[in-house]
Formats: structure tokens, sequence, C-alpha cells
């Protein structure tokens, strides 16, 4: 494996136990690439990256201590409303941006037996997977339709590494079933676990049940009719919701679909993404009361978003307040431009190029 490979593989301990775990209104609030050959590595960045630095210095700052301070002071005032003004522009560029949630990615310690279960459980297809000795490592993504306009997962397996630390800041991930019932049934008989019944989701009507894959990523299934996007949603924890949604707003363009506060079970939850939910992957934030950080584990990885621009993406995300992990443009030895980052809360995502992303799947 390659320096960088070796880099962006980095693993991080467990830190803290897990929350209880509680499930109203369909949404359970649970406790628990290819490299430089073709198509997209970048979808293997661990969670250690150098943090490059942001964009630009304050006017103020660069004059400060330099010529007459009577002549400086509307030099630094015409400099900071020409930053203001770039800013409006960076954001409001963020907002016509053609994005759209690809994929989500994290390790398994056994990939043919976890392909195994979402293609005979959860009725998932294989859409490709491969091999990389050289680099130690195999992924394969799977969804329930192509790459180009589904939202899939790409599972990792690192050879020797059997186990994973899933952490308590990553939830669930929630698809749409259309008889909840009988997917449990289907599931329970090919051996797998399943955490809680089906039942109706505490207030509200739809059939719900909870279930673990053979590592312990929770699947939340909801009763649904027929979907072009069955898998609906990515439900992570943090540690500042009002904070959160005005990144993901300003920084990310995603819409807030809903926002609820749940008292009776000590928390609230927001749902952002590009379109419906009926229709499109979401985003789902919790917030526990009184919880502000959360122990990630080295199991979960990112979200990958395409963008028409990931130079303009970099910046409009260093304006929100974001870090960029890796700066903007190709990854070596390929053309596919990308860039890395972290939220306020530490969840990485990675925006990747729409047109080198389509050129990459064909």
């Amino acid at each position: 494996m390659s320096s960088l490979s070796a880099t962006l593989n980095l693993l991080r301990p467990s830190l803290a136990p897990s929350p209880p775990s509680v499930r109203f209104f369909g949404v359970r609030n649970s406790a628990s690439s290819y490299s430089t050959s073709r198509r997209l590595a970048l979808f293997q960045l661990g969670s250690a990256l150098p943090q490059s630095q942001l964009l630009g210095a304050k006017a103020s700052e660069l004059l400060r201590g330099e010529g007459n301070p009577l002549e400086a002071a509307p030099v630094a005032n015409l400099a900071q409303a020409g930053t203001a003004i770039a800013k409006e522009n960076a954001l409001e560029w963020v907002k016509n941006d053609k994005r759209r949630m690809l994929h989500v990615v994290y390790r398994v310690g056994d990939l043919d037996k976890t392909i195994k279960f979402y293609t005979e459980c959860l009725g998932m297809k294989l859409l490709r997977k491969r091999d990389r000795p050289e680099d130690r490592y195999s992924n394969a993504f799977l969804g329930y339709g192509p790459e180009e306009s589904n939202f899939v997962v790409e599972l990792t397996y690192n050879y020797g590494v059997d186990k994973y630390n899933i952490g308590t800041g990553f939830g669930h991930f929630g698809i749409a079933v259309e008889d909840v019932t009988k997917t449990v049934e289907l599931i329970k008989a090919k051996g797998g676990k399943v955490t809680e019944e089906p039942g109706p989701a505490k207030g509200g009507s739809t059939i719900v049940a909870s279930v673990k894959d053979p590592d312990g990523y929770t699947f939340e299934l909801l009763e649904r009719g027929p979907s072009p996007e069955p898998f609906r949603q990515v439900m992570l924890r943090v540690g500042d919701l009002d904070r959160a949604i005005n990144f993901y707003k300003k920084a990310y363009g995603m819409e807030l679909l809903h926002k609820r506060d749940n008292p009776e079970y000590k928390c609230t939850v927001a749902v952002l993404g590009y379109g419906p939910e009926d229709k499109n992957a979401v985003l789902e934030l919790t917030y526990n009361y009184g919880i502000t950080d959360y122990d990630k584990g080295n199991g979960y990885a990112q979200i990958a978003i395409g963008t028409d621009d990931v130079y303009k993406t970099a910046e409009a995300i260093k304006l929100s307040g974001g870090k960029i992990i890796l700066d903007p443009g190709p990854l070596p030895g390929i053309n596919t431009k990308i860039t890395a980052c972290l939220d306020p809360d530490g969840w990485k995502s990675v925006f990747v190029d729409n047109a080198d992303f389509l050129k990459e799947l064909e």
C-alpha cells in the first residue's frame, strides 16, 4: 500500500459508551476505487489527512502595522467589503450547483458475507466488486439501481482486519421495503440479527423494524410502497444541531426538509437533502440532549457527493467554517477531481466532480 493509501486508512480507537436507543416517527435513534489505476480510489479515504489552510487572510490583518493607520483603515474596509461580496457569491453558487448524494463508504470484516446479507436479505444488487492485492484491500458497490442515478453503498475490506469499532456517533441506515414483517422473517431465516421487531413507530402509523448486518451496522426498515430510491437515509449524531443545519445548508447546499423536537426521548432530529425523501437518499442528523461529542469509531468513513466544481465547493466549505482535509484537484494518476472536508462535528465528506464521476463509470 502506498504511503498516501496508508495515511488515508488510519484507524481511530473507541472512546465512549453508547447512548440509549429509541424509535419514533419511523426514525430509530440507535446506539449502536479504485486507487490510481482507474475509477475512484478516493472513496477509500480513511480518517486522517493533513488539514489544508483556510482561504486567504483578512485584509485588515495583512495591513496591520504597515503604512499610515489613517490611510490603511479605508483600504481594509474596502477589502473586507470585497471579502463579504465574494463570500455571498460563493454561497449563492452552492444553491445552484447540481449536487447529489452518490454513496456512503464504510469498512467491513468479511466482504463476501456482507454482500450475501445485503443481496439476499435487503434486496440490494451487487453493482461491481474488485480486489486490489497490491494495496491490500477489496471493495464492492451495492444498491437498488445504477450508480449514475441511485445512492449506493461502498463496502471496503482491508486485508487482515475482521472487526471494526462502529462507535457511538453513527446511527443507522434507513431503507424502504414493501413488507417489513416479511423482510424480517427472511432475515431471521438467513440467521440475521433483529434488534427491534416490526411494529408501528411511536407517534406514528408507519411499520418499522431494526436489524443489524454481519458487522453490526444498524439498518432501519420502513414500510413504504415502491420507490425509485429505496435507500432512504444515513443517520449521524451531532453535538450542536443548529450549527450542523446551518453548515449543511450553506456549505453543502442541502435543504432542511423537516426538523422536530422529541422531549419525551430527549432528542431533536433534522432531515436534510437535495430533494424529497421519497425520491432521494437524505441525511438525518440527531442531537441527544446534553451530548456534544461522540466516538466515531473506525468503521464508518464518509459520504460522497457530486458537484459541478470541486474548487468552488472547497471555497464555500471554508467560508462556512468547514475544514478541507484534501485540497481540490485531480487525483494523482487519474483525472478525477475531488476535495474532502470535515463538518463541524468531524464527519467527513468527499465531493466529486460530476462529469469525472460519470466518465469513471463508463
